[in-house]
């Protein structure tokens, strides 16, 4: 008995000796499990805004005007006004938002999508300056329509602002200023809402195309280190520039940003592709006249092929004939190809 007494008072005495280590390790794997189950929280968090929206058909964008107009044919101009205007709205609406200018986590760590966003919407804001410049109006001495005035100013406001006033609110504002133009476009007994499906307001909004094409190429080049001639004077005797430049410089995108100049050519080509297939159907009688749909169909597959699924994790950086795939290179292929095709297309509008 008495030694049991003993052994149960040593029990007892290893019990109160162990408690401060067992509350020093309670301390310790408290925040640590709180900080693990955070980590896994924002992870799947950060799975709800990653995916990227499709584009609607313009079969559907018809077939949805005619439902809604007793079968009538949408006027020339609703297919690019209205494209313009979903493609502002996926931009800002889409599933989880709009994350350009989100300040909290997770979304502040998550730079493809915002970069996807970029892209997009500098195409978005191009085609507004087209149809503001050139394609509503009729002459260089017409007046300006003051929604799509509106529309481009609203379009043109930083991204990156959160709050006072935010930027999707803005960019909301101006898809309505697009709504309320395409309402004067629809209506046949207003004066206001004109659209000239003409070939040089095409040839215009596809120079735009083009010059952004070929500055996304250049970029996407460049995920591989290269030597680049300064050619912007060449076969001028007379031409001059305000800064002095070398002769030859190397061109390197940085590591830690070859993934955002990827998704960035992503977002611009995915807007492209649905203005192009809108300039189908309402220059239609103009590409017909150039026999031009043939090669703006070729440029559509282009660019179609630019949104094909990656089957790695993360944007590939290899060399040009490496181990390793260069998803940037890849995708520079494809919109060099697109641009040729665009500059084609441009030349045969303007001198076909």
């Amino acid at each position: 008995m008495t030694r049991l007494r003993a052994r149960m008072s040593g029990l007892l005495h290893r019990i109160r000796m162990a408690m401060p280590t067992l509350s020093m390790r309670g301390m310790i794997m408290t925040p640590v499990i709180a900080i693990g189950l955070l980590l896994v929280l924002m992870f799947i968090l950060s799975l709800v805004p990653s995916s990227f929206p499709e584009f609607p058909s313009q079969e559907t964008i018809r077939s949805e005007f005619q439902a809604q107009n007793d079968g009538k044919e949408p006027p020339v101009g609703y297919h690019t006004t209205e494209t313009l205007i979903r493609s502002i709205d996926i931009i800002v609406n889409k599933r989880g938002g709009f994350l350009s200018n989100d300040v909290m986590p997770p979304f502040v760590l998550m730079d493809n999508i915002p970069a996807w966003e970029t892209g997009a919407l500098r195409q978005a804001r191009d085609l507004s300056l087209a149809m503001r410049n050139d394609i509503t109006r009729s002459q260089s001495q017409s007046e300006e329509d003051p929604n799509l005035v509106q529309a481009q100013v609203l379009l043109n406001n930083d991204s990156e602002k959160w709050i006072f006033p935010s930027a999707e609110g803005k960019y909301n504002e101006a898809a309505q200023r697009l709504r309320d133009y395409r309402a004067q476009l629809v209506d046949t007994d207003s004066r206001e809402g004109d659209f000239y499906a003409r070939s040089d307001n095409l040839a215009a909004a596809l120079e735009l195309m083009s010059k952004r094409l070929g500055s996304m190429s250049q970029n996407l080049a460049a995920s591989v280190a290269e030597e680049r001639r300064y050619t912007a004077l060449a076969n001028d005797p007379t031409s001059s520039s305000a800064k002095a430049r070398p002769p030859a410089e190397v061109m390197k995108t940085p590591w830690m940003q070859v993934d955002n100049v990827f998704y960035q050519a992503r977002g611009t080509t995915w807007a492209m592709l649905s203005y192009l297939k809108a300039f189908e159907e309402d220059f239609d009688r103009v590409l017909a006249d150039k026999n031009a749909h043939p090669s703006m169909d070729q440029i559509i597959r282009e660019l179609e092929t630019t949104q094909k699924a990656l089957y790695s994790p993360m944007v590939l950086n290899g060399y040009e004939f490496g181990l390793v795939p260069n998803y940037s290179l890849a995708m520079s292929s494809y919109m060099t190809r697109a641009n040729a095709g665009l500059i084609d297309i441009i030349n045969l509008l303007r001198d076909g």
